[in-house]
Formats: C-alpha cells, sequence, structure tokens
C-alpha cells in the first residue's frame, strides 16, 4: 500500500462531529470527484468515483446519513494497474438538487458554481474537513523516505485556488500549479506537510513523517560532519605533504643541521610523524609545543626553502 493510500485509510475514519463539517467535506469529494449529469429541469444525475475503498464507503455513508441519497456502486478492475475503481451513482431522485444546493455544487438558481462556495467553509472546522474531504478526492503525499511532496489535484484552477487559500488560512503556504488538464494546490518541504497532516487528523501519518524527518535531519548532520572531518583530513595531509617537501629540500640543498636548531628540531620532528596534526606534532615536541608556535615555525621553514630552491634556480 503506498502512503497516499494509507493516509487516505486513516482520514476516511475521521468522523467530523458537526453536521456542517460532515456536509464540507461531502462537498469537497463530490467537487472533486464528482461528475454532474443534467437530466431535465432541476433534474440531475451524479457520479463519483475512487480507486480507494475507504474513500468510496466514506462517500456512500455520507450520501446516505445527510441526504438518504440511494446510491448504485459499481467495482471495476483495471488490468494495467492492477487495482479496483470504485464508481458511485446517484440516480435523479427528489432529494438530490437539494443535496446538491447545500454542498455547494448548484446555486440557489440551480446552476453550477465554480469553486468552493464561501459558505460551505466559513467556519474553521468546516475548512479543515474540506480539507481534509479534498485530500481523500484528490491528494496524493509523497513517501517521507523520499523527497517531501504533497498536492491535492483539481480539474479547474479556481478549485485549486480556493484550497490554496483554505490552507492559507492555516498558515500553510501552498502553490498552485497546472499540469496538462489538471491543476494542483502543493506543498514542498517537510514542515508545511507535517502542518496539514495534523490538521486533518492523519495522527498515525504524522508520526511516521516527523520520525523520518527526525532520522533524515540526524543524518544530513552526521555527513555534514563526516564530510567537514573528511575536508580537514584531507587540507591536513596536503599541508604535511608541502612541509615535507620544503624540509627535504632544505636538508638536501644546506642540510637540515645547519637550520636554527627550533627549525631543526621541528623538521625532524615532521619527517617522523609524516601523518599528525600541527597540535599533535606540537605536543610530542621537547618541550611542548602550542599550535600557533609549530605553526610560525612551519612557515619558517617553507619560505626558507622557498628562498633558497628561488636562489638556486
Amino acid at each position: 500500500m503506498s502512503f497516499t493510500a494509507e493516509v487516505k485509510d486513516e482520514l476516511s475514519r475521521v468522523e467530523p462531529g458537526k453536521l456542517c463539517c460532515q456536509k464540507a467535506e461531502l462537498a469537497a469529494l463530490v467537487r472533486i470527484e464528482g461528475t454532474l449529469h443534467i437530466a431535465g429541469p432541476e433534474r440531475f444525475q451524479l457520479e463519483l468515483a475512487t480507486e480507494t475503498a475507504p474513500v468510496a464507503r466514506k462517500m456512500v455513508k455520507l450520501l446516505h446519513r445527510l441526504y438518504e441519497l440511494k446510491t448504485e456502486i459499481t467495482v471495476r478492475r483495471s488490468i494495467l494497474h492492477k487495482t479496483n475503481n470504485y464508481l458511485i451513482a446517484v440516480i435523479d431522485q427528489p432529494r438530490l438538487p437539494q443535496a446538491l444546493n447545500e454542498l455547494g455544487i448548484l446555486d440557489d438558481s440551480m446552476n453550477l458554481t465554480r469553486g468552493i462556495l464561501p459558505r460551505v467553509v466559513r467556519r474553521n472546522c468546516c475548512a479543515i474537513s474540506c480539507l481534509r474531504g479534498a485530500f481523500l478526492g484528490g491528494g496524493f503525499v509523497a513517501d517521507p523516505h523520499g523527497d517531501f511532496h504533497f498536492e491535492l489535484t483539481a480539474d479547474s484552477r479556481q478549485v485549486a485556488e480556493d484550497l490554496s487559500m483554505l490552507m492559507r488560512r492555516f498558515e500553510i503556504q501552498a502553490k498552485v500549479s497546472q499540469r496538462r488538464e489538471l491543476h494542483t494546490a502543493y506543498l514542498k518541504g517537510a514542515e508545511p506537510i507535517v502542518m496539514f497532516l495534523a490538521l486533518a487528523g492523519a495522527h498515525s501519518a504524522l508520526l511516521r513523517t516527523e520520525n523520518v524527518r527526525v532520522v533524515k535531519s540526524m543524518r544530513n548532520e552526521i555527513n555534514r560532519l563526516v564530510n567537514a572531518e573528511t575536508a580537514n583530513l584531507s587540507k591536513s595531509a596536503d599541508a604535511s605533504l608541502e612541509q615535507i617537501e620544503a624540509i627535504e629540500l632544505l636538508d638536501k640543498l644546506i642540510g637540515l643541521e645547519n637550520l636554527p636548531p627550533a627549525l631543526r628540531d621541528l623538521g625532524y620532528l615532521r619527517l617522523e610523524n609524516p601523518e599528525v596534526s600541527l597540535r599533535e606534532l606540537g605536543e610530542l615536541a621537547e618541550p611542548p609545543l602550542s599550535k600557533s608556535a609549530v605553526y610560525h615555525r612551519v612557515r619558517r621553514i617553507t619560505d626558507l626553502a622557498r628562498r633558497v630552491s628561488g636562489g638556486e634556480a
């Protein structure tokens, strides 16, 4: 089961306590998943399609509970994708026009509306239920082990923008984009996705996402430290090689025994310990030297080697 399917399964079991919230959730499901057919003056037929069984059950339950609408459900098997497709048909019946009006699909003149009507999501609790229904209908969230990506899909830009505005009501910053004939309100990054999951009531998915995010953060920090340490070791190794080359050059041209005692002793110490850092080299000296003292003497050695080799050339 995909992570999206797991989240939808969890959200389909969330039961809004208020009647207005149940209607807002159903309104989003109908808006996202529904196809409305006009059979005549104030005569309609509604079809709802989903590939998720828990979502199909939720739609049927809300249609029955809220409006006592008769439904017919057909299950079709996709040979290509090896998944079921659930088609819920709401035939023409006396209660249907009023239901569509209350859900904001039809206005008071029984004309088709565009977008999500403000009266459906006037309260924050209804706005949350509407967002939950939108995810159940056209939501996608990537497995948190991969890239953090989330989107709500709609067949019109107006609906996508309305969903984006609803998320911004709760300080979740969503952007809208178009992909072929579909429009999406999408989120990038773990933080807004976690906020949406918490808002909609997907607490198990929230905990899983947070756990993965913590592991990712720790792994990234470890990688950063390892990379920094590797870079430091590489830099230290290059510096040590440069120092050894300078010392060997001085030994060849003028002899280390002819250097001042401080430089001579450090030169021999470096040749005997090519792999240690300047701090460790200072600790091996007799008496011990500070890192700055070692660095100063190394600079004198490399400068002297540069002058001597230049003079000989």
